[in-house]
């Protein structure tokens, strides 16, 4: 007979989880107990919504469901931001709450949350654990609904008493996906679109990525000489340097690009949404009629056909797609590598950082030196604000794996991203960006970075505002300052309490000697990096965007 408790953990280690992360509560004690003769690691974090995001990012590295591990109300309403991380970046996430006895229920108990009220529309399935011996059950199936299809979140509450009840039932094996296939008709009209096409161009997204189909798709690519975008915060998805890659259709797109995807007569939408950012608020296609042919390929049937009526519809992976079209005989037509030869220059020369912006710290030469410095294999991590522009525009992603940033826009996801990824990467050079103001939200994981032994190193990009929101303020209400300004810390010194390294960059020259000291030191670093504030964007001041607004 094993406890609730121990058979939420014995279910853990059989679906393979290596490490869960998570702010510990009285509701879960069990479990904590059955924690501590697993050989699952447990990552306490400080906040629960940091646990959550650090949850998500290892699911974004790995393929596989991130854990979460929260304590009942407080607890589960602060993980909600992570859990939106999720469910927008359709990410396999299961998250497991402690709850309230079972005979407490309805009588709005301590900390009593209805868990499916809460978290239902941003969740595929939320439920709770009845009793201890249907534990193997309950979990088995979190796994495979979280990765199912379109991934996404999952919520099991677990009652307080459930997890000291006792059973003796076994375990559930090892969950794995049942994927859709382009069937052989399918294939065909594929082929024939591809046949008529003049204008081709594929735009890869979504999360049902593996290294085997991010190197076939480069392989499908060269076959067909076709331009490949990929959409937003999904760089790692092609080689950057690759002569047919074409940019990323995200926020601040390339014109070139854009007027690319309007010019395509076949628009081949690989393993994404396609949704408000990418398709730039809905304006690119027509809705529902896209006004040209396209070809969706989604790993979930829910998303073909809900926003752009496709001409051709396939639920499948990407996997599952490109090894379909393997035997495709249709081949290249002359004009295709030339479009895609000047999509790629057009890149080329949007990708190239600015020569000079005002102040002392002149970001493109940062970003170029990092380029220059670092391995292929170095994971990039942000979360919301102008500053990310700075990674997306310039810094040339090469491999898979690379990237963990939040689709959903979500400040604060990067440094508990970058923890993620530093301890499943130990070896690897893990960078964190972060505004002040997005840096702020999620801070205090740097004493779980420091705890954790994972050495990130954290550039914190301080304008003293929140960027972004002072730039549409700006444009809206010129001149009118509200809510934007921020009086920040000193972030080296923030680093060094918590037993960490620090530096401080006020010029550019600063900037490589206190990196090459923040990676020697071993620690978790903090770099601060004085940006003038008039460097609002890569391409625009703050003056000139305020003399835009009041020249309306």
């Amino acid at each position: 007979m094993k406890t609730g408790g121990q058979l939420i953990v014995e279910a853990l280690e059989a679906q393979g989880v290596r490490r869960v992360f998570g702010v510990p509560g009285e509701s879960y004690l069990a479990v904590l107990d059955a924690l501590h003769d697993s050989p699952i690691e447990m990552v306490v974090a400080r906040h629960e919504g940091g646990a959550a995001m650090m949850a998500e990012a290892q699911a974004k590295l790995t393929g596989r469901p991130g854990v979460c591990l929260v304590t009942r109300g407080p607890g589960a309403t602060n993980a909600a931001s992570g859990i939106h991380v999720a469910q927008q970046d359709e990410t396999p996430l299961v998250v497991l709450v402690g709850q309230i006895e079972r005979g407490m229920r309805g009588r709005d108990a301590f900390q009593e949350v209805d868990y499916g009220k809460l978290f239902g529309g941003m969740c595929k399935w939320v439920a709770e654990i009845d009793s201890a011996d249907r534990v193997p059950e309950m979990i088995s199936r979190a796994f495979h609904t979280a990765m199912a299809g379109r991934p996404g979140p999952v919520v099991l509450a677990l009652p307080e008493d459930t997890l000291t009840e006792t059973a003796d039932v076994p375990v559930a094996p090892r969950a794995e996906t049942v994927d859709g296939a382009p069937t052989p008709a399918q294939v065909a009209s594929f082929g024939a679109l591809l046949a008529k096409a003049e204008r081709p161009l594929l735009v890869v997204g979504g999360s049902r990525w593996t290294e085997e189909s991010v190197a076939e798709l480069q392989r499908f690519a060269e076959r067909l000489a076709l331009p490949v975008a990929v959409t937003f915060r999904r760089q790692m998805l092609f080689d950057h340097c690759h002569p047919l890659y074409a940019g990323d259709i995200g926020l601040g797109i390339n014109p070139k690009l854009s007027a690319l995807v309007k010019d395509s007569d076949l628009l081949i939408l690989l393993g994404d949404r396609f949704s408000e950012v990418p398709s730039q608020s809905y304006d690119l296609l027509g809705i529902p009629n896209p006004g040209k042919a396209v070809v969706h390929i989604h790993p979930g049937a829910e998303e073909i056909g809900r926003v752009y009526r496709p001409t051709l519809g396939m639920v499948a992976t990407p996997a599952a797609f490109l090894e379909a079209m393997a035997g495709l005989s249709v081949t290249a037509k002359p004009g295709w590598a030339a479009r895609a030869e000047a999509a790629h220059a057009a890149y080329d020369a949007w990708s190239t950082p600015p020569d000079a912006i005002p102040g002392d710290v002149q970001m493109g030469r940062i970003m170029a030196w990092l380029d220059e410095r670092l391995e292929h294999d170095a994971i990039f991590t942000n979360g919301a604000g102008n500053y990310a522009t700075w990674i997306h525009r310039f810094h040339r992603f090469r491999r898979f794996g690379t990237q963990a940033a939040p689709v959903c826009g979500s400040m604060g996801y990067g440094l508990p991203a970058a923890i993620a990824a530093k301890l499943q990467h130990r070896t690897r050079d893990v960078l964190c960006f972060a505004g002040d103001g997005c840096f702020q939200m999620t801070g205090i994981e740097f004493g779980t970075a420091v705890q954790e032994g994972a050495a990130v190193i954290v550039l914190v990009v301080d304008n003293g505002m929140y960027g972004t929101i002072r730039m549409h303020q700006e444009r809206e209400y010129p001149g009118r300052v509200s809510g934007t300004r921020l009086q920040n810390p000193d972030f080296a010194a923030f680093a060094r309490a918590y037993g960490g390294h620090g530096e401080t960059v006020e010029t550019t020259e600063q900037f490589a000697p206190a990196f090459e000291r923040a990676r020697a030191s071993g620690l978790p670093a903090i770099i601060h990096v004085k940006l003038d504030p008039e460097a609002l964007t890569p391409s625009r001041t703050l003056s000139e965007i305020r003399a835009a607004g009041k020249g309306k």
